[in-house]
């Protein structure tokens, strides 16, 4: 066996990294694709350096490209991958009652965010009956950690250098979503950790707000998150919540921890 030239074992894992890079950008859309100048200006690579790499992705089966809109989707061989992934926690399944039982009690849209390295991911969402309805988020979609209700929750309940590493590392991503920056995530997280439960009001979109709660503490995996029109969460209501929060919080933490059952 040939030994390989010094300094490309680096090279092949910097070419790694570009290429979950890259499809963790595709991916960040959730289903709604992105065109190759939103893929440019999201990953801060040269468009042409885009195109190079999505053409052998496309060729590989990691992304596809549909001719009529131009928009680059996740591949279907990432799909098929899937199929044979064993998570360690099926979470979306495990919690999914939870969520439902949370949109019958508040009426308000529930979202269930799991933590993906420095991002967070909705994996399910539960509707309520309230008929003006806060749609925030589709499944799939990913964000940098703080970026939504759910994703805030997780850095509240992690270890306080755990999560001011992830802001750090995050600080150049927060600028692409309006009204976040660095510090404004750290005055959050410090408000979350001393009420109990993240809120964000109008930080995405306006008149929206959020309440999130995340689990188990100190390793948080997955959040709830319930969000309505900013006149729904006054400060009487946000406590009302968290509390109905808590309560399928523990429930979900005690299902994780007994049932290793759920575990791949």
């Amino acid at each position: 066996m040939q030994t390989p030239p010094e300094g490309s074992s680096r090279t092949g894992t910097q070419s790694i990294e570009r290429v979950v890079g890259m499809l963790r950008v595709v991916a960040s859309r959730g289903r709604g694709g992105m065109r190759i100048a939103e893929v440019a200006v999201t990953s801060g690579l040269p468009q042409s350096t885009c195109f190079r790499m999505l053409q052998r992705l496309e060729m590989e089966g990691l992304v596809s490209r549909e001719a009529h809109t131009r928009k680059y989707f996740l591949g279907p061989l990432l799909h098929e991958l899937g199929l044979l992934a064993r998570p360690r926690y099926r979470l979306s399944e495990l919690c999914d009652g939870a969520l439902h039982r949370l949109a019958d009690v508040t009426q308000d849209t529930v979202y269930l965010s799991e933590r993906s390295g420095m991002e967070a991911v909705c994996t399910n969402r539960a509707l309520g009956d309230y008929p003006i309805k806060a749609m925030a988020l589709d499944i799939g979609i990913r964000r940098p950690l703080g970026v939504g209700a759910g994703g805030l929750a997780i850095l509240c309940r992690m270890h306080e250098a755990e999560a001011e590493a992830i802001i750090a590392a995050n600080g150049h991503r927060y600028e692409k979503f309006a009204g976040f920056t660095a510090d404004f995530l750290r005055d959050a997280v410090a408000r979350g950790r001393t009420q109990g439960y993240s809120f964000l009001d109008s930080a995405l979109t306006p008149g929206t707000a959020a309440v999130g709660m995340a689990f188990p503490a100190g390793n948080p995996v997955g959040a709830f998150s319930i969000a309505a029109i900013s006149s729904r969460l006054t400060v009487d209501r946000r406590a009302e919540i968290a509390r109905e929060l808590a309560q399928q919080v523990r429930k979900i933490e005690g299902a994780m921890s007994s049932a290793g059952g759920i575990a791949g």
